[in-house]
């Protein structure tokens, strides 16, 4: 019985132990299953502390508790993804570096044939100077020396190819060196025999290169070869021998690059033999020794660098990056420029010019025939080619030709490069394109100032030019032509990039183009209406004599004002003719707000110099003076009211043109306050016009201090009629000033009658507005009393 309690006593703590465990299990379950609903709702914790629960879990629930399979979670969810996904991945140790590789396999022997090839070169400096071995010795050694790390890296090829490969470009570059101190410095062999070495060496190099495939080969062993010390002196031979041994270097470049195309090789050996060219042409270049050998070798590199540029891509038909095309007109351009001050110093080239320039437009057409014949590469070949040849050809034009010529080949130009760079989609062309419009433009400015300039009109060799009819004008007007059609062209085939943007030189010439046409437009018949009157003006000329005998010079000055008069009215017109232009047509809102702009600032320039150039009309018709030499009649009266009329117009055509859909923007009570201005300013105008007629000395005090209180009692009237504060308050102002005007200006001189009509009108005037502000008060504030 002993024994049997305390075996219960033992199974009850066992019962007991048992129940905190599952309690504490429970409580692990729990937490779990917080930490799942945590990661659920976007929480983000350590999977780690996942893994210790799992675990928990694991080793404190017996087999006998563990949940069943359909318990257990499922760990496909994207929770226990996430789980998953957040679990460190084993990871394998690192290996050597990129850096780490970078450096041990490629930088160091690069460096250490670099510093080998300085050593050697520093020894035979020393030996040299101090006279340790003879020339002979030293050119041998250096052969020696270049041969055995030719051989020396071949036999190392199979295991350690790039090694080699840096060797044998290191002995190219010593043998090089070596070829051209042998005959330079020290004259050992022929002319020949240096060329036909450098020609071997050359060839080794070029077959080294294919034949390990590498850069470096052709890198040092070619292009390091430029390093060999220049003997930049007068003597032509050494000229020749110095600017030989660079293009045989060229012609190995000319055969890799028709090979393989390795670009970088390509640029070094470009800017290598120009910078070498250039550095002797500004240095030492003397034009009656070095003229004909200067020529030719600039010839030749140009063509070498040409043919390899168009080499490989003829062949391989790659298509054209925008590094081909810049470096092939760079190359163009480079040999222009050096070849145009070549013969630009010398007697007989300065007549040659435009041939020159004509035969680099020829060498590019006939590459431009060759290709479209054979059908040799792709479009922008052809494209490019035949942009060269319309370059050089626009190049020559201002070379051989003068005037007019100029700016109509280079207009006509710059409309058919645009048309194929935007109808065909070769950016190439349009971009081609744009400094042509704007030499044309400058240059059609030129003739403006040449053509219509006061240096042309005094100048008594030239004849004057016919109003219109005259090559300046037609000049202007194919311009046009030619502007309007890129316009045109512009408008209709959209220059939009593949990621569907428009790219900025297009949105800026978008503005520019259709700037330069009304520009042009608007000049070409401003200068010619301002060259005939100033034609009139210089053939108004007289000479008469004073009472003493002495001679003295006269012209019709009326005619100047008559200038100016009209020019005004033709901007006038014009900046009308564009609103309603573009109302009809167009319908462009830039456009409309640039004309409402133009509007406002020629009206202003009417309302000042405009009416003060119509009194001044006015005066001329009154002075006896000027009527004694020219005859001057009423036109210079009614001449104001024509300028009226073409103000009416832009008024008119301004106020429809705001009012337009299109311009979407409020303009409406600006414009009527700027209208009333301007009629005051007309009415004063014409106020005291009538009053000088008619001889009275009052217009400025008592006639405009009347007609301007009238006017403010009218403005008040529409203010209260139409409802419309803005105009009650100019009205107010308006009266204001009159008041100011009265106090200050008007009573210093006024006699007795005119004060009290003044102040009689005046204070009428007062009175009724002040009646009609009671009167309608009720209207004007919206209360009633």
């Amino acid at each position: 019985m002993a024994n049997d309690q305390e075996h219960l006593g033992k199974l009850l703590e066992k019962l007991e132990l048992l129940l905190r465990r599952q309690e504490g299990f429970n409580l692990e379950v729990k937490e779990l299953k917080k930490e799942i609903l945590e990661l659920r709702n976007g929480s983000v914790k350590a999977t780690q502390k996942a893994n210790d629960l799992t675990k928990a879990v694991e080793t404190k629930v017996p087999e006998t508790v563990k949940p069943t399979a359909e318990q257990t979670i499922d760990f496909t969810t994207p929770v226990a993804k996430s789980i998953k996904e957040r679990t460190p991945k084993n990871r394998k140790p690192k290996g050597k570096s990129n850096i780490e590789k970078f450096i041990g396999e490629n930088l160091i022997n690069k460096i250490g044939i670099l510093i080998t090839i300085i050593g050697v070169v520093i020894g035979a400096k020393y030996s040299i100077e101090n006279n340790l071995i003879s020339p002979l010795t030293r050119i041998i050694l250096g052969y020696v020396l270049g041969l055995g790390l030719i051989g020396f890296g071949i036999k190392l090829k199979a295991k350690y190819t790039s090694y080699s490969a840096v060797l044998v470009s290191g002995a190219l570059a010593i043998m090089y060196f070596i070829t051209f101190a042998g005959y330079g410095f020290y004259a050992l062999f022929p002319q020949l025999f240096a060329f036909g070495l450098m020609l071997l060496i050359t060839v080794f190099g070029v077959v080294a290169a294919l034949n390990y495939n590498k850069q470096i080969i052709a890198h040092i062993g070619l292009v390091g070869a430029y390093a060999v010390p220049f003997l930049l002196s007068n003597d032509s031979g050494n000229i020749t021998v110095l600017f030989s041994y660079i293009a045989i270097i060229n012609l190995g470049i000319l055969f890799i690059s028709i090979k393989k195309y390795w670009k970088a090789l390509y640029f070094v050996s470009f800017v290598f033999t120009w910078l070498s060219y250039l550095g002797w042409r500004i240095f030492s270049y003397e034009p009656e020794q070095h003229f004909q050998l200067a020529l030719v070798f600039l010839t030749l590199f140009f063509l070498i660098f040409y043919a390899t540029f168009l080499g490989y891509k003829l062949i391989k038909s790659e298509k054209f990056k925008v590094s081909d095309v810049f470096m092939l007109l760079l190359n163009s351009f480079i040999f222009y420029g050096l070849g145009y001050s070549l013969l630009e110093g010398n007697e007989t080239g300065q007549y040659l010019l435009g041939l020159f320039t004509l035969a680099n437009g020829i060498v590019h057409f006939g590459v431009t025939t060759l290709i479209y014949k054979k059908n040799l590469g792709d479009k922008n070949l052809f494209y490019l080619a035949a942009g060269l040849v319309l370059t050089f050809i626009t190049i020559a034009i201002p070379v051989q030709l003068d005037g007019n010529w100029v700016t109509l080949l280079w207009s006509a130009e710059a409309a058919l490069l645009f048309w194929i760079g935007r109808s065909k989609k070769v950016k190439a062309y349009e971009y081609m394109s744009y400094p042509l419009m704007i030499l044309a433009f400058f240059s059609l400015i030129q003739d403006w100032g040449d053509a219509y300039g006061v240096n042309y009109l005094y100048n008594e060799n030239k004849q004057p030019l016919n109003t219109v009819l005259n090559s300046t004008f037609l000049t202007s007007v194919l311009f046009l032509i030619a502007t309007g059609f890129i316009n045109w062209v512009q408008n209709k085939h959209t220059f939009i990039l593949s990621n569907g943007k428009k790219p900025f030189i297009a949105k800026v010439m978008e503005f520019a183009i259709p700037t330069i046409l009304l520009a042009v437009l608007y000049g070409a018949g401003f200068l010619e209406l301002e060259y005939y009157f100033s034609k009139l003006f210089h053939a108004s000329e007289i000479t008469i004599q004073d009472l003493d005998g002495y001679d003295l010079t006269n012209q019709n000055y009326n005619l100047n004002d008559m200038k100016s008069i009209w020019l005004i009215n033709y901007t006038l017109l014009f900046i009308s003719l564009l609103a309603i232009g573009n109302m009809a047509k167009l319908q462009n809102r830039i456009l409309g707000i640039a004309t409402l702009v133009l509007a406002i600032l020629a009206g202003s320039i009417f309302l000042t110099g405009g009416l003060y150039t119509l009194s001044e009309l006015r005066d001329n018709y009154l002075m006896a003076e000027l009527n004694e030499l020219y005859n001057i009649g009423t036109y210079n009266i009614w001449i104001r009211y024509v300028a009226f009329a073409f103000f009416a117009f832009l008024l008119v055509a301004i106020h429809k043109l705001i009012r337009q859909d299109f311009m979407r923007i409020t303009f409406n009570i600006p414009f009527e306050l700027l209208l009333h201005t301007a009629m005051v300013w007309v009415l004063s105008s014409e106020l005291i016009n009538w009053m000088a007629i008619g001889e009275s000395d009052q217009s400025y005090k008592l006639g405009l201090s009347i007609l301007w209180g009238l006017y403010a009692l009218l403005l008040i009237v529409l203010g209260i009629w139409k409802n419309k504060k803005y105009l009650r308050i100019g009205a107010i102002i308006l009266f204001s000033v009159t008041l100011v005007k009265l106090f200050f200006y008007d009573i210093a001189s006024l006699n007795t009658i005119s004060k009290t009509i003044v102040f009689v009108s005046l204070g009428v005037l007062l009175l009724i507005i002040s009646f009609l502000y009671n009167k309608y008060k009720h209207k004007i504030t919206g209360v009633n009393d």
